[in-house]
């Protein structure tokens, strides 16, 4: 499929919602979706214990344990394909005309980088299974995406709700103009109310960036209010959001001065953990 939307589903309780807006991007852009499931290596992998197992017991129980590894592989398989074949309705009754599933065994970086080739982004839980609800920590696998994926990567909350009003958090970075200058030319983003906010200190360096981004969103066709507010970018933001009634935060995965490293920037994850919107991440 070309320019498809790839939607990475665990069965976890994020994966009704990245359903939801994966099906709410489709319906604006027309693109196709791709429903991904992958079963890492500690589901479909063997066990060996061999060598804690004596000898006179050893055939007996390794043939056990084979059989186990087994029916322990198929469970995972046919709960994949349940998984995907839930997604796929629920797609499909969210009005998604083109709709694919593939179920994939080993690692889920690799999987991702193979399949986002021809991808235009990726829908992705805020956490996973094996999450810690108590103490909202990331989950892995989000983390793992958004640090390695090339393509825009939509982090979704917990609990889809209509997308009306978006807020661009800009700070003059690479990766944040890239945000606007795909906001500006995306159909999925026409109609909606676009807000720009810049955080930090009053500058005529980051006056100019920010009505220069203003500039671009306008060349799109989007009549924005540009904010320049004083403060620490992560608590700025968080205000904002909940002020404003943000539907959906976007914002580069790197600040300004950050250097690109194996971590995303510390305000980036901080928005991600903290807000109950989803976030849109661009490289």
């Amino acid at each position: 499929m070309t320019d498809k939307l790839i939607a990475l589903v665990d069965g976890s309780t994020y994966s009704r919602s990245v359903c939801e807006y994966a099906g709410w991007i489709a319906g604006r852009t027309g693109a196709p979706v791709e429903l991904l499931h992958v079963l890492g290596r500690r589901e479909t992998a063997s066990s060996d214990l061999s060598g804690s197992i004596a000898l006179g017991a050893r055939t007996a129980l390794l043939e056990e344990l084979s059989t186990l590894d087994e029916q322990r592989a198929r469970l995972a398989q046919k709960r994949g394909r349940a998984i995907l074949e839930d997604a796929e309705a629920a797609l499909k009754q969210a009005g998604v005309e083109t709709v694919s599933a593939r179920l994939r065994n080993g690692d889920l970086l690799e999987a991702v980088a193979e399949a986002e080739v021809d991808a235009r982004g990726i829908v992705i839980g805020k956490r996973g299974e094996a999450a810690d609800f108590a103490k909202l920590h990331l989950g892995s696998n989000m983390e793992r995406i958004a640090r390695a994926s090339k393509k825009p990567v939509f982090v979704a909350a917990r609990t889809f709700r209509p997308v009306r009003k978006v807020l661009i958090a800009y700070d003059g970075g690479q990766s944040a103009m890239k945000a606007v200058d795909h906001v500006a030319r995306s159909p999925l983003f026409a109609g909606l109310d676009i807000r720009l906010l810049m955080a930090g200190t009053e500058s005529v360096e980051a006056r100019r960036a920010l009505e220069g981004a203003q500039a671009t969103l306008k060349a799109g066709g989007h009549e924005t209010a540009a904010k320049l507010v004083p403060g620490q970018p992560d608590k700025v933001i968080s205000e904002t959001v909940e002020r404003d009634g943000i539907d959906l935060l976007v914002m580069g995965a790197y600040g300004h001065s950050r250097i690109r490293s194996l971590f995303i920037g510390s305000t980036t994850t901080e928005m991600i953990r903290s807000c109950k919107i989803p976030v849109l991440l661009f490289r």
